[in-house]
């Protein structure tokens, strides 16, 4: 989880001398983990959030900033960063702290003593915190971009490699060569082949063959530049290097007929698609299936009371894996969440169209519907 200070959203803390106590810690700053924030807060639940990327938006802003969503309701299209900025505007009225380029590594709960049942949490940095709840939010846990194994290829790894886009702009102009038969290669490949801002002088695709796993309308559009001398596809694989001056000119790519032929090129996309790893979550004494944490679908509370999990990283039986799904997740995590917080508090269902408190609580005015 990386750290880069947003003051709209809140505050980031740097490592303290003795532990944070909080009602809540969230793990994960992607668009489910924030609008977990919002749900606690309305429940008067204060939370601080633990990232391990440099900024929030978790897979929306790692994997497809620029690309439209279109299933949020009540929202026709969005990007990805325009999701994650509503999110933080949205939770800005509950000050939540985060904690950006760490990874949780310690969950142990505590001996309860005077009071109800509080976990130890501390992170790669060295925060820790003592909280009542921890709750799951980590997606499908850390993306690790799979590697194109070339020798010699890794020193120009941000130089001219690139296994993730994220400032198009850079691009404009040069000879690319993207590497990848998915969504992620083609819609890449479209971006920068089309007239516009960020289109490159020449693209060349490289797929080891002739078929792909992206959209077939990604495919056919790729099949009719190619047609009108737009751009290139090749089938084979990358097998070797050519530099001059520490620069990287040429590829080296072996086709299906045994010939290897060199590419000339600027820069170099692989889109090998993103491996999941649970990471240290694994390690927490939670119930798990197939690498995800499971729940129930009362409170998306996980086999260890107090402790929550909700979006992608959690399975129970008929989970979809959307956006939404883990938003109604993180609702019913957070009514779940409240008798440990509050145990001697009854927590009531309140709508925000007409509870004077949720407006106060928003710091809205409460409408006069007379």
């Amino acid at each position: 989880m990386n750290l880069a200070a947003n003051p709209a959203v809140g505050t980031t803390a740097h490592t303290p001398a003795s532990p944070i106590e909080t009602d809540a810690v969230i793990v994960g700053a992607g668009p489910v983990g924030l609008f977990q924030v919002f749900e606690l807060g309305l429940l008067e639940i204060k939370a601080h959030v633990i990232d391990s990327l440099a900024y929030p938006g978790g897979q929306c802003i790692e994997l497809y900033p620029d690309k439209p969503i279109y299933d949020i309701p009540a929202v026709p299209v969005c990007t990805g960063k325009e999701l994650t900025d509503n999110l933080l505007k949205q939770i800005e009225p509950f000050g939540a702290t985060f904690h950006f380029g760490q990874e949780v590594t310690v969950v142990r709960q505590l001996e309860a003593t005077d009071g109800p049942r509080r976990f130890f949490v501390e992170t790669s940095k060295g925060t820790q915190f003592i909280t009542k709840t921890i709750f799951i939010a980590g997606g499908v846990g850390s993306f690790q971009p799979r590697l194109l194994r070339v020798e010699g290829l890794d020193k120009f790894d941000e130089s001219q490699l690139f296994y993730r886009v994220r400032n198009p702009a850079q691009f404009a102009g040069k000879n690319l060569v993207i590497v990848g038969g998915g969504d992620s290669a083609l819609d890449w490949t479209l971006n920068f082949v089309q007239d516009g801002p960020n289109r490159a002088e020449s693209v060349i695709l490289v797929h080891r063959r002739d078929a792909f796993r992206a959209a077939p309308a990604s495919v056919a559009k790729m099949r009719e530049l190619c047609e009108a001398y737009e751009m290139q596809f090749v089938v084979g694989q990358i097998t070797g290097i050519e530099e001059e001056a520490g620069r990287l000119t040429r590829l080296k790519l072996t086709g299906g007929d045994g010939v290897t032929r060199l590419l000339p090129l600027d820069m170099l996309l692989v889109f090998f698609g993103l491996s999941p790893k649970l990471g240290p979550i694994a390690e927490w004494g939670l119930g798990l299936e197939r690498k995800q944490i499971v729940v129930d679908t009362e409170k998306f509370e996980t086999t260890i009371p107090g402790i929550f999990a909700v979006g992608d990283i959690n399975t129970y039986p008929g989970k979809k894996k959307l956006i939404l799904s883990g938003f109604h997740e993180a609702a019913l995590a957070a009514f779940g969440a409240a008798p440990y917080v509050f145990p001697e508090k009854r927590i009531l269902l309140q709508y925000t169209t007409t509870s004077p408190k949720l407006h106060k609580v928003l710091g809205v005015e409460t409408p006069d519907f007379d």
